[in-house]
């Protein structure tokens, strides 16, 4: 007859050691998987906007962001941000750019859309609806959440192309045109995946939809 052998106390610590250890890594393979854990989502029905004709809604992987624009400082170029917004052009536009807790950038789309995307020439991309002039304001500062149109090394050249600054920059400001800020969101930014030190960010996330919060 075989008997069985117990485990000594030394031996049942270890197992359960190990059964705790696994049970950590499982957790944490997930909870790093998921980057959209623990962010925050605004209720949009429950936000009373006092100028909902100016307030924009992006859709991304992990919510919703909120920007609100300012047409009163940069006319032209938030009518042409609106504009690309109501036509849907944004969707499916990549977060090409992005600098860890810096920036992300956006909007190229011509070779920067999740059907085409070509690394060879983004961020060179047009809208066929031609250059602005740029709206410069000394008195915008560029702090955590800002928007604005990015552009070329040269003044009046912007386009479809935006920024949104995750910290502050005080270099940007009376140098790029700001088209607005983010109200709500701002965390759902810093979860886009980086360039890790790379140019551009390969296999970068996407905008899923664009629109303004009084569209039909």
């Amino acid at each position: 007859m075989i008997k069985a052998v117990k485990a000594s106390l030394s031996e049942k610590i270890l197992f359960m050691f190990l059964i705790c250890l696994g049970i950590f890594a499982v957790t944490s393979f997930f909870l790093l998987k998921n980057k959209c854990l623990s962010v925050k989502e605004v209720n949009l029905e429950k936000v009373n906007f006092p100028d909902p004709e100016n307030i924009a809604i992006m859709n991304v992987e992990c919510g919703n962001v909120v920007i609100e624009l300012y047409p009163e400082i940069s006319p032209n170029s938030v009518e042409r941000f609106k504009t690309l917004i109501n036509k849907g052009l944004y969707d499916g536009s990549a977060f090409y750019k992005v600098i860890e807790n810096t920036l992300v950038q956006a909007g190229d789309l011509e070779y920067g859309k999740k059907e085409y995307l070509d690394y060879s020439k983004i961020g060179s991309g047009k809208s066929k609806l031609g250059t602005l002039k740029s709206e410069l304001n000394d008195d915008f500062e560029f702090t955590e959440g800002s928007v604005g149109f990015a552009r070329s090394t040269e003044f009046n050249t912007e386009d479809s192309e935006f920024f949104i600054t995750l910290k502050e920059i005080p270099i940007y400001q009376g140098e790029y045109t700001p088209l607005g800020k983010v109200i709500y969101g701002l965390d759902i930014l810093e979860r886009i995946k980086t360039g890790n030190k790379a140019i551009y960010v390969l296999r970068p996330d996407f905008i899923n939809s664009f629109k303004m919060l009084n569209a039909n």
